[in-house]
């Protein structure tokens, strides 16, 4: 376990967010995570790190198997001309790598440059799946206490419902 796992570890404890942490080989894409949906319990994520035309950043967390129109979740969140960070701000803002991007990122954005977006369904009171910031173990938490660590760390998040920007 990396220094930043350990203290993202540290920060879901001091919070009293019960968790799970199971380990599994590296998936990069929602599609190589296909066939652990049935092993791992919960709503399973995908996780988009996205820029705006004013430089704006964003992390957008929707359920895996939502289709995204980014024109439409630039409307939804109030954004202009949305697209995908550069990998070396990814690094720079969250510390994690391309195929690791995880709400839970948002504990290394100190600066608090990025806001955090995330789709309703995922707010309530079902388990959550996510990246323990890397791609080789998902962690699972209450979607309610996701949002109440985000709060925590002063990334309150913008909840948001993604079915209005599904791609067609």
């Amino acid at each position: 376990m990396t220094p930043a796992e350990q203290a993202l570890r540290a920060s879901l404890d001091a919070a009293d967010v019960a968790f799970t942490t199971i380990e599994h080989e590296p998936v990069f894409t929602v599609e190589q995570s296909a066939p652990l949906h049935d092993k791992i319990p919960g709503l399973h994520t995908k996780n988009l790190f996205l820029k705006d035309a004013d430089g704006a950043l964003f992390l957008v967390t929707a359920p895996a198997l939502l289709p995204l129109d980014l024109k439409r979740v630039a409307s939804l969140i109030g954004a202009k001309r949305l697209s995908f960070g550069r990998p070396d701000l990814l690094i720079e803002t969250l510390g994690v790598e391309p195929g690791s991007v995880t709400t839970l990122a948002a504990f290394n954005d100190r600066d608090g440059r990025v806001r955090v977006v995330l789709d309703r369904t995922l707010a309530g009171d079902d388990d959550v799946g996510v990246h323990p910031l890397r791609n080789s173990a998902t962690t699972i938490l209450r979607g309610t206490e996701l949002v109440r660590w985000l709060t925590l760390v002063c990334h309150a998040p913008l909840i948001v419902d993604l079915e209005q920007a599904r791609r067609n």
